[in-house]
């Protein structure tokens, strides 16, 4: 059986999303459900949620 090769660039966004999962920054379902529950599942809450924390990440 022969193995499956992957590009330079798919072995480069593994290691990132291994660090990525390493520190957190992984959103699983479990926690999707967490915001919603937190923000009342009111889509435009959880939409300026997602948003904030987006602006928080662009700005490191």
């Amino acid at each position: 059986m022969k193995m499956k090769q992957i590009t330079n660039k798919e072995y480069e966004e593994f290691q990132k999303y291994k660090e990525d999962k390493l520190y957190g920054r992984v959103l699983t379902p479990d926690g999707l459900r967490l915001i919603c529950a937190a923000e009342n599942y009111n889509p435009e809450a959880i939409g300026k949620c997602m948003l904030e924390a987006l602006a928080k990440i662009d700005n490191k």
